[in-house]
């Protein structure tokens, strides 16, 4: 399915999964937006005229080459920073700031050194006011990822996985409609990314967030994502959408994902050896 920089690119039915993720996920809107960089050298465009509608529920991830413009279109839906021209809505309202119902999850898990798991999880809550009123989410959350048992063990007691799974816990203790990732799984060992996809799809199915994924890994986006949206060179437009209607749990080795695989590989122009 072919998709022009100028039209929404519509998802398809939704599977079981996401119509129970729907109750609260947020739907997102990129409508027409352009961004620049002011650079000593000049104004540099990393974003051109770009459409995009994501449903509530749904898990959609970007594909593109290095330096196109994806993490910045992460920062922008995440309102971490203004477009230049264009808008960006949430379930209809403008995203005009950062809001705890949009977490990002960066590559690195950020962790305190000095604080406990469970005191590092629990940041968000007391950045807001909220730990008296809702403590017992940090233990779900928590629960959630698979770390109930290490709440007061300290980031250097965790392998690499173990503490993304508590960069992920921080974030759903906000109870997001939106999670945002960006290379979360980038610098994890091939072993333990190939866990901890499933282990996000199974997050995303449980809890009901709509999920937007930047990754450089093309079988990471098909394996996890029900759309696949695959950007151009700087400045990013949208090349065409990749719809994965396969149902989870998934298959690596199912022939549908590498009939997926060879079309991203070529819009890339990485499919001579495949």
């Amino acid at each position: 399915m072919v998709t022009s920089t100028h039209a929404l690119a519509a998802p398809t039915a939704p599977t079981e999964a996401a119509q129970a993720a729907s109750a609260k996920g947020a739907r997102i809107d990129v409508r027409n937006v352009s961004h620049w960089f002011d650079l000593p050298g000049g104004a540099l465009q990393v974003i051109d005229e770009l459409d995009l509608a994501i449903e509530p529920g749904e898990f959609v991830a970007l594909l593109g080459p290095s330096g196109c413009g994806k993490s910045t279109l992460l920062r922008l839906v995440a309102g971490l920073e203004p477009a230049t021209a264009g808008e960006l809505l949430q379930d209809g309202a403008p995203i005009t700031q950062p809001d705890p119902s949009r977490i990002v999850v960066f590559q690195d898990p950020t962790l305190f050194p000095w604080r406990t798991v469970w005191d590092n999880v629990v940041l968000g809550l007391q950045a807001r006011g909220l730990l008296k009123t809702h403590r017992h989410r940090v233990d779900q959350a928590l629960q959630l990822v698979g770390l109930e048992a290490f709440g007061k063990a300290f980031p250097h007691q965790l392998s690499g996985g173990m503490a993304q799974r508590v960069a992920l816990a921080r974030a759903l203790v906000n109870d997001p409609s939106l999670l945002v990732l960006d290379e979360p799984l980038g610098k994890l060992d091939s072993l333990t990314r190939l866990a901890m996809q499933t282990e996000l799809v199974e997050l995303w199915q449980r809890t009901g967030f709509s999920a937007l994924l930047v990754t450089h890994d093309v079988e990471e986006a098909l394996f996890m994502a029900q759309r696949v949206v695959v950007l151009s060179e700087r400045p990013a437009t949208i090349q065409q959408v990749l719809v994965n209607d396969l149902p989870y749990p998934r298959h690596r080795g199912h022939p549908r994902l590498a009939e997926l695989r060879h079309q991203a590989l070529a819009l890339l122009g990485l499919d001579a050896s495949w």
